[in-house]
């Protein structure tokens, strides 16, 4: 008993709180940037699958295949120790960024693969005639897709987006792996220093937990508002 409370010494966590608040503005970061380039990312590659075109559609289920068929820890390590260094240093001469670049890179590549299955998925469950009567009504396709097609499409995409952002979140925790001041890597190191292996690992569990639930409120509020404007209309 007396062992486990020492474990539970919970002043390590004030102790460090400064390397903790770091992990966690470094996580929001991390999940903020790669939700909004995986959204750019996954919307483009979701309109090349959808296309029609082999020119298109081929690259684009080739990336997608690839990052969701290969573990993120994998992609992580490959960026940040062969792709980054190979570009910047053997092709540009250019100094190779630090870990939060890969991380970046590596975390936004990944999500847009998923996001964009979750827009293909989303544009092709809206009925076909949906098109074909903005086409006959005199809309070009990007006026039909973006007035018509996609505010239904979105709908529907909300709930499956909401769940990759959350896994995306908790995803980050694998940068740890490249020393990259997350919530994970905080633990890590307040555990290796002070040899108390409870109290660190709870606390970052405890974090990540409050913001999955902080996140999935927002998506939760999304989706109230969406539906709501959508009954109006």
């Amino acid at each position: 008993m007396d062992q486990l409370l020492n474990e539970l010494d919970w002043s390590v966590i004030v102790q460090y709180k400064d390397l903790f608040i770091r992990g966690v503005v470094t996580t929001i970061e991390l999940t903020v940037v790669a939700i909004c380039i995986g959204l750019l990312i996954g919307l483009i590659l979701g309109f090349m699958q959808i296309s029609g075109k082999k020119w298109l559609v081929i690259p684009a289920k080739l990336y997608v295949d690839l990052f969701r068929g290969t573990p993120l820890f994998l992609q992580i390590l490959t960026i940040h120790f062969a792709v980054l260094p190979t570009l910047f240093e053997d092709i540009l001469g250019l100094e190779t960024p630090d870990a939060m670049v890969s991380a970046f890179v590596a975390l936004s590549m990944n999500a847009g693969a998923y996001i964009s299955e979750i827009f293909r998925g989303g544009i092709l469950s809206i009925e076909k005639g949906q098109m074909e009567a903005a086409r006959s009504l005199g809309m070009t396709y990007a006026q039909a897709m973006r007035l018509v097609i996609l505010p239904q499409a979105v709908k529907r995409m909300l709930p499956p987006l909401g769940n990759e952002f959350i896994a995306l979140l908790k995803d980050t925790s694998l940068v740890t792996v490249i020393a990259v001041n997350d919530i994970t890597y905080a633990a890590f190191v307040t555990a290796k220093n002070t040899f108390v292996r409870w109290s660190p690992y709870i606390a970052a569990g405890v974090m990540y937990l409050v913001l999955t639930l902080i996140l999935s409120r927002i998506v939760f509020h999304l989706e109230k508002r969406f539906n709501t404007s959508s009954k109006k209309g």
